[in-house]
Parts: C-alpha cells; sequence; structure tokens
C-alpha cells in the first residue's frame, strides 16, 4: 500500500483522495471544495496552511492544477462524537504488540460516525502509540481479544498470520438452549456479503465458511456457546448459530434487521472473542491471550482456560 506523505496526527491517519477522471475543476482546492462543500472554508484555510499535498509530501496552493488520477492528502476535521462509555483494558503489550480486551460498542479502526471513538484513535492517543495499528478487527458490537502491533516493522508479521489463517480464534455466545440440538457439531454453508448490505446470506455453492459450535453449559433456558470459526466471513458466527435456529442475544441484524440508537448500549451483543493464539513469528513461542470479560446475559459466565 502507498505510503501517506503525511504522519498520523493526534492519533489520525490523513485521508488519501485519488482526483477522478473526467473532473472539469480547473485546481485542486476547486475540487476539494466541491467535495466536501460543507467544509469548503475549512478545507480551502488547510490548503491555505499548506496541510493539503500530493503524494510526494508537496504542498497543494490555490494555483495547483487539477490533473485525474493523482493522490493528494489532507487532515478532516474529526466529527465530534459522544464518548462511548466504556474502557478498553491492556491483556499484553512488548515491543512489537500491544493486546488489548475491546469492550462492546467500539469500532476498532474509523468507519462513518466513529471515529475519534474507535479502539485505534483511542490507543494511539492514550499510550502515544502514532504508528499502532490492527492486526485483525472485531465489529463494533462484538467484545474481547483484539491484536495491534505497535510499530510499522512488525505489521506485516502479525496481520500475515491472521490474513494466512495461522491465528486460532476461541468465541463465546449466549443463545437460546435448544435441548434436542446435539452438540459439538460443525456448521458449513457458504456466505456472502454484499457491498451496502448489512446482512450476509446463506447461498447455494461451494462452503466458503466453517465454524465449530459446542455447549459449554445451560441455565434457565439459555446456552453458553463456545464457536471456533475455521474461517472468516463477514458475520460468519452471526449467521450460524442464526441459521442453527439460535440467534445470538442481543442481535439486532439475525435473523431480522431492526434499528439501534448509536447511544443505545441496553442490550450489547451477547459474542465474545474469548482468546487468540498463535506461534509469535518473532519469537516461535505459542502464543494465548484470554479475556477477562464476561457475557451479561450469562450469569455465571467465567473467562475461560488460559
Amino acid at each position: 500500500m502507498r505510503r501517506a506523505p503525511l504522519p498520523v496526527r493526534d492519533g489520525l491517519n490523513p485521508t488519501r483522495l485519488r482526483l477522478p477522471d473526467g473532473g472539469s475543476w480547473a485546481t485542486v482546492a476547486e475540487f476539494l471544495s466541491a467535495r466536501f462543500p460543507a467544509d469548503a472554508t475549512r478545507v480551502r484555510e488547510k490548503v491555505t496552511a499548506g496541510e493539503v499535498v500530493d503524494g510526494a509530501g508537496t504542498a497543494i496552493t490555490e494555483a495547483t492544477p487539477y490533473a485525474a488520477g493523482r493522490f493528494v492528502y489532507l487532515y478532516r476535521d474529526p466529527p465530534v462524537e459522544e464518548r462511548v462509555p466504556f474502557e478498553i483494558d491492556v491483556l499484553h503489550r512488548d515491543e512489537h504488540l500491544l493486546v488489548v480486551d475491546k469492550p462492546h460498542f467500539l469500532a476498532t479502526t474509523p468507519r462513518g460516525s466513529w471515529v475519534a471513538e474507535t479502539a485505534l484513535v483511542r490507543l494511539r492517543r492514550e499510550l502515544d502509540l502514532p504508528e499502532l495499528s490492527p492486526a485483525h478487527r472485531l465489529d463494533r458490537l462484538t467484545a474481547g481479544v483484539l491484536v495491534f502491533t505497535v510499530h510499522a516493522g512488525a505489521r506485516r508479521a502479525y496481520q500475515s498470520l491472521f490474513d494466512a489463517r495461522r491465528v486460532d480464534k476461541e468465541y463465546e455466545a449466549v443463545a437460546r438452549h435448544a435441548p434436542g440440538m446435539r452438540f459439538p457439531r460443525e456448521v458449513r454453508s457458504r456466505i456472502v456479503k454484499e457491498r451496502g448490505v448489512l446482512q450476509a446470506r446463506e447461498v447455494p455453492g461451494e462452503v466458503n465458511a466453517l465454524s465449530r459450535v459446542e455447549l459449554l453449559g445451560t441455565d434457565a433456558g439459555l446456552g453458553r456457546y463456545r464457536l471456533l470459526p475455521r474461517t472468516g466471513k463477514t458475520h460468519q458466527l452471526r449467521v450460524h448459530m442464526n441459521s442453527l435456529g439460535l440467534p445470538i442475544l442481543g442481535d439486532n441484524l439475525y435473523p431480522t434487521a431492526y434499528d439501534v440508537a448509536p447511544q443505545d448500549y441496553s442490550s450489547p451483543l451477547q459474542l465474545l472473542a474469548r482468546a487468540v493464539e498463535f506461534d509469535d513469528p518473532y519469537t516461535g513461542r505459542r502464543t494465548r491471550f484470554v479475556s477477562a470479560r464476561n457475557l451479561a446475559a450469562w450469569r455465571h459466565s467465567t473467562p475461560g482456560p488460559r
């Protein structure tokens, strides 16, 4: 990936824009004003201050001509966000890795309405780690173990472990108990997720998603399940539990999508990334990190064994 000519500032990466083909703008500044009409004044101020640059780091001026295909970089003013009222717990930190226990409702990286109120930006700011980068991601609504690399030199080594599926992941979930259903069992299907569609769905065709589901205990009509994904499709565990007729408690997408207000924290998704385990690429040692969180719907829940 192309390296940004601007550094991380206040925990945030610069925005990268490709100047589109077929534009009628005479200058880059005109394009930026049209691209961000609500922020046109601030964008012009950034141009004047020399805070908008091209791929070589050269400042864009009011007179810089428009050239289709060129990349420009600038810092966008982050939106005003209400703080997500849950804290991130650090499980491990060394020269290469930062492993945290992410709470429900906190996104991993900036997206949509959440920019500063994300695990990445919070941790960069609080720990003064501007090169911090996620080795993988958890959904905003999923809590648990999340692995970051501390410096740019370590990114490839750890991210490649996740990309190559050389990381064993263990999740826990709470859903209703189905007395007649036998466990453990494997769920195999083909899952597709279309851009712009909230729900992923199972379709006929070659299997691309595999999950093992184990029942850890039952209580008052609920089951506590261990989920072991063998693949990593979007929403895979939520889709597979729903396909068993056991949608995860608090799931606002499966089986039926419904809206939840952004600041409604009353019914967290009962899905927890309990543990990750892998051979460390630097030391070669088998390494396991375990969440200390519990799922609120399971009153007897305790952290899994380390």
